[in-house]
């Protein structure tokens, strides 16, 4: 990679702690300070995930995305109890970490014991922010798949309201300082908000410029809401690829723009959500990304380069989770009441 010498001296170049300066933030309504740029985790294979994390710790990342479905919460736990404490590097105040809770511990009495199975893993005593990873639930218990015979989800019907109220307690009780929602749409997200004693922080969803989730966006600033995006570079690694779908990174009006500004297409997409203040949360496991995708707060893109790359907008949905059902694919809960994705956003 022709880029990777520059950025190593660049980096020597700053000290350890101006780095993590160099990070920029957007205060939620809690008065809390959220990294523009996490590391996220999902995908990331056990094996791989604890040095990634200790790796994006050294280079000044504050911020780890984390879930309870992802299966590699003990890792991500064993990295931190390396990094993190009175006499380390970083202090726990300084580090914000996520995670969430899974379809299958939607039942209110669930989600408080779901939170300490996480904080066990994660070897936390609270968490910076936990959201509810999807506004439908599947059947209870701890299989984090539970199907029928015929390959589809054994599902649960929890009202999400009933599953936020139970949220709103792990707050009063300081486990974690802010909640928040994931893969919600806007009327639901409306809905919780009618009920809320605890306001959502966060809304947590797929986002990136062939999905630009412009109206969201909006919806979710004007009532105090911060967004986050996931799979920012498109998740050119998913399992469920279309044969004929657009590949984000070789748009070329990105490319073109990464070599206007000797950065990288990723870069430059990742510089496009943090300038409108929305979170981003690559994921990587290769050291020389992980410490790209913090470098976008070295350089800003024009306006008229703003609204060309939110002109991209395609509303494709890279991420929809899918089954076989009698030899064919179909969306995997498009058929529960809450499933969020057949309204327009």
């Amino acid at each position: 990679m022709r880029e990777e010498p520059r950025l190593k001296s660049s980096f020597s170049s700053l000290s350890r702690a101006k780095m993590s300066a160099a990070c920029d933030f957007v205060a939620l309504h809690t008065g809390q300070k959220m990294p523009l740029i996490g590391l996220g985790t999902w995908k990331s294979e056990r094996g791989q995930v604890k040095e990634a994390v200790k790796y994006a710790l050294s280079v000044g990342y504050r911020h780890i995305d984390c879930a309870a479905a992802y299966s590699n919460e003990t890792e991500i736990g064993e990295a931190f109890q390396e990094c993190l404490g009175p006499n380390k590097v970083i202090k726990r105040e300084d580090l914000f970490v996520t995670s969430k809770l899974w379809n299958t511990k939607h039942h209110p009495e669930d989600v408080e014991p779901a939170l300490r199975k996480t904080l066990e893993d994660l070897k936390l005593n609270y968490l910076d922010l936990y959201l509810m990873h999807w506004p439908h639930a599947f059947e209870r218990g701890d299989n984090l798949f539970p199907k029928n015979p015929d390959n589809t989800m054994r599902y649960d019907y929890t009202d999400y309201k009933d599953t936020w109220k139970a949220m709103e307690k792990l707050v009063v009780k300081g486990l974690v300082k802010a909640i928040g929602l994931s893969n919600f749409n806007s009327r639901q997200i409306d809905d919780i908000l009618s009920v809320a004693t605890v306001k959502p922080a966060v809304l947590q969803v797929e986002c990136h410029p062939y999905l630009a989730q412009n109206e969201l966006i909006a919806h979710c600033q004007k009532r105090g809401l911060v967004v986050t995006a996931y799979s920012p570079l498109g998740s050119p690694d998913r399992m469920w690829k279309h044969p004929d779908e657009p590949v984000l990174l070789e748009e070329p009006g990105i490319k073109k723009l990464a070599e206007k500004y000797s950065k990288s297409p990723a870069q430059i997409i990742l510089r496009w959500q943090v300038q409108r203040k929305v979170v981003a949360i690559p994921k990587s496991v290769t050291p020389a990304r992980i410490q790209q995708n913090l470098q976008v707060f070295d350089f800003s893109l024009t306006e008229e380069e703003m609204s060309h790359i939110g002109s991209l907008n395609k509303n494709w949905r890279y991420i929809v989770p899918m089954i076989t059902v009698d030899g064919k694919l179909v969306a995997r809960d498009a058929g529960h009441p809450h499933y969020p994705f057949n309204d327009p956003y």
